[in-house]
């Protein structure tokens, strides 16, 4: 096995629900016995999917993919609210007396086709007055004014699976886009709440989950999966 200090490249991790991409961090530094180990961007605890690694010099590439397009799959509960708006927080169902149909949702989905001006969800690590927004949210400061809002790229939303309550969506968006606020969104847009099951990051640009190994693997295994620096230079080089 090469030295720690030799190795450098991007390493994809296939997140399972649970771990934090903190949590995937620490491990691998452990694994590989390497400490200059960033990640390129956030998977909520419950979620799952591609988290990519930059090993030694491919921190520096980081930023830049952390801006690339991204796929996400996504089972939507309707007709019930969450204050996380996923299945972490606090949960209301409400009565729906008629589902909506698929062509109603895909009427309510155009509102987000092409990208729309979305507002972080109250339990987000946003920035508010000096702290992060899900710190106020826990301690009962936030409000919903406080939720910071920006344009996000949503380039494509497909229905893969409709039976009420679940609706299975897939996203491609640009960086900086909350799924869960999606869910939320969708659900305030036909008028009997939404938040998700489920969520899945498939792809951040050329890269895919199903080539990403386990942060549980061995030494030998993540080592061999080490991808070269990409050939494209990062931003700031």
């Amino acid at each position: 096995m090469n030295p720690p200090e030799t190795l450098s490249g991007l390493l994809l991790v296939d997140k399972p629900a649970s771990w934090t991409s903190h949590d995937i961090v620490a491990k691998m530094r452990g694994v590989l016995g390497i400490k200059r180990i960033g990640h390129a961007g956030t998977l909520d605890p419950f979620a799952t999917g591609l988290v990519i690694l930059g090993i030694n010099k491919g921190t520096k590439h980081l930023e830049r993919i952390m801006h690339e397009t991204k796929v996400y799959e996504t089972t939507i509960k309707l007709g019930a609210t969450s204050s996380t708006f996923d299945i972490e927080g606090e949960i209301i169902e409400n009565v729906v007396t008629r589902p909506p149909t698929t062509e109603a949702i895909e009427k309510a989905l155009d509102q987000f086709r092409g990208g729309y001006e979305q507002r972080a969800p109250l339990f987000s690590a946003k920035h508010v007055n000096g702290k992060r927004l899900y710190d106020l949210a826990r301690e009962g400061k936030a409000t919903e004014e406080m939720r910071p809002s920006k344009f996000v790229k949503i380039e494509s939303i497909d229905v893969l699976a409709y039976t009420y309550p679940e609706l299975a969506l897939k996203i491609t968006c640009g960086s900086g886009t909350y799924i869960r606020s999606i869910a939320d969104d969708l659900g305030r847009a036909l008028g009997i709440g939404g938040y998700c099951l489920t969520l899945r990051r498939t792809h951040i640009g050329p890269y895919q989950a199903k080539d990403g190994i386990t942060p549980t693997a061995y030494k030998i295994t993540a080592e061999a999966a080490i991808l070269p620096l990409p050939e494209t230079p990062a931003s700031g080089q």
